[in-house]
């Protein structure tokens, strides 16, 4: 057996069939049932032509579909993509052929979207569709009925032998650009995002994962949206290790549900991403019940976007025997690191990371960065081949040294005396103000720190004199105007005077991605209107 995402998810199904594998709503699927019925989706897509090689874009929300849909792609040698709810058609279109995607599993709701866009989409034949409540009709695609075409397939295995090289994709936006596809190895993304059978402790043999299985006892919600890597990723470090998978089956952030959830399926580990998640999840602490015991989570993680020292503070504060961790890494260079506060525990103001071996800083000329000097943070073993379509941009990002494939996803760091490194954010959004570089991420988590600052956005916008200047875009909490002078008296706390913010735009609601990250493009737009 390989490391083949396939071959190791059917070892544990073997290990522990038996076991709870996943919940949703009234769904509950033991590890043999989840199984039956990706191998009943598999072999639906093999009768549309699917096989090896061949991409299958999932447009759903989150539920027990999603996570078939990847295993049935594996299955199959087949690649799973992951498509943005929130696109717009153009955007839509564009993934959908950047991606060559030749088959899309939908939530039913996207029928008109997918109706607009399929003329120029001529590789996207098959269409299998969800059903939901929302009344939106799928019949103008042809498309197979999901629970209705399972239910006519074939729960066995009868697949062709798969390869630790079998293909696993990413699609990110980041804060800038189209999206890129970042193209994993199914081994390097096993032991690069998806745990390697055990955090901080990887298998050395794929027969040893049926091992770590049968010992398994998370219990995993991860809160925020499959189709970004942190909870699809965490979702699978979980079934690796023989865990259950509690979906959420509402459609957005019901806080005060996600508790009574994670009391009433007794979840032990809670994964949010950032501020956007944590800032209602502290709020809805204070509503619950006695009778809603949340006690038993004993990890709350947070992946692709810090959480706010004022957050931390709060969340441990509650929460006194959960550990809380900001978890470190990109769609391009996996997990890197983390930083764990505990209760009455000390906050860093800064982004400061425990790293594994592989991770380091790199000079622009790619050799190593000496401590206390900014560069380009880089990680090398088990990271991605390239982006899909795109020899250059791979080229840039996955420099080979010295034979080594190294990942240098843009951002700037510099090491420190004890061995963590502080990450100090991309350069692609930093702010050149008067010569020196400001980082937005550092500016904001000191802003955030304010009482009156529900959440905060930073960029710069031309400025005659220092070239750039720092302007806060701040989302007030309720009741509150928030003044410069007053920010600035924070901010100059924590801040050389240099990175303090010159100007205050307020706003109705900061926006942000689905996956909590801060849309910087949106930012600037709002702050050079208001200059």
């Amino acid at each position: 057996m390989d490391f083949n995402l396939a071959d190791l998810f059917e070892a544990v199904v073997d290990a522990v069939p038996d076991r709870e594998a996943l919940v949703c709503g009234e769904r509950r699927l033991s590890f043999a049932a989840f199984d039956a019925r990706a191998n009943r989706l598999a072999h639906v897509l093999a009768e549309q032509g699917i096989g090896a090689g061949d991409h299958v874009a999932l447009y759903l929300y989150n539920g027990s579909e999603y996570l078939e849909g990847m295993v049935a792609a594996f299955k199959l040698r087949a690649v799973p993509v992951n498509v943005n709810y929130r696109y717009v058609e153009e955007e839509l279109r564009y993934l959908l052929d950047d991606s060559d995607a030749r088959a899309v599993v939908f939530h039913q709701t996207f029928a008109p979207k997918l109706v607009a866009v399929r003329d120029q989409l001529p590789e996207l034949t098959t269409f299998l569709a969800v059903g939901d409540d929302s009344g939106s009709d799928p019949g103008r695609l042809d498309a197979l009925d999901y629970e209705a075409a399972l239910r006519h397939a074939d729960p066995g295995r009868d697949f062709e032998p798969r390869s630790a090289d079998d293909l696993y994709i990413l699609y990110t936006g980041g804060t800038t650009g189209m999206p890129k596809g970042v193209l994993w190895r199914h081994e390097d993304i096993f032991f690069g995002a998806f745990g390697g059978g055990g955090v901080g402790n990887p298998i050395s043999t794929p027969e040893a994962i049926a091992d770590r299985a049968a010992a398994g006892t998370t219990r995993c919600l991860p809160a925020c949206p499959f189709m970004h890597g942190t909870a699809h990723w965490m979702a699978f470090l979980t079934l690796y290790t023989g865990g259950g998978v509690v979906v959420s089956p509402e459609r957005s952030l019901v806080a005060r549900h996600v508790w009574e959830l994670a009391a009433a399926e007794h979840v032990n580990f809670l994964v949010i991403v950032g501020d956007a998640m944590g800032r209602p999840l502290v709020a809805a602490l204070d509503e619950l019940g006695p009778d809603v015991d949340v006690g038993g989570v004993a990890i709350l993680l947070s992946g692709g976007a810090i959480l706010s020292p004022p957050v931390k503070r709060a969340l441990t504060e509650r929460l006194p025997g959960t550990l809380v961790i900001d978890g470190f890494g990109s769609s391009e260079a996996g997990g890197q690191g983390q930083m764990i506060v505990a209760a009455e525990g000390d906050i860093s103001a800064q982004p400061r990371f425990q790293v594994d071996d592989e991770t380091t800083v790199l000079t622009p000329d790619l050799e190593s960065a000496p401590v206390g000097v900014v560069g380009k943070l880089a990680k090398r073993g088990h990271v991605p081949i390239g982006y899909y379509h795109d020899p250059v941009k791979s080229t840039e990002t996955f420099p080979v040294i010295d034979g080594v494939r190294w990942s240098v996803p843009g951002d700037d760091a510099r090491r420190e005396e004890d061995g963590t490194i502080t990450v100090l954010g991309r350069g692609s959004v930093s702010i050149n103000t008067g010569g020196e570089k400001v980082y937005p991420e550092e500016v904001e988590g000191a802003l955030k720190a304010h009482p009156d600052v529900f959440d905060a956005v930073v960029v710069g916008v031309p400025d005659p004199r220092w070239g750039e200047r720092v302007v806060a875009v701040i989302e007030p909490r309720d009741g509150r105007t928030p003044t410069l002078d007053a920010l600035a008296g924070t901010a100059r706390h924590q801040l050389a005077g240099f990175k303090v913010p010159r100007q205050v735009v307020l706003v109705d609601r900061v926006e942000r991605s689905p996956s909590g990250k801060p849309d910087y493009r949106w930012a600037k737009r709002v702050a050079e209107a208001a200059s």
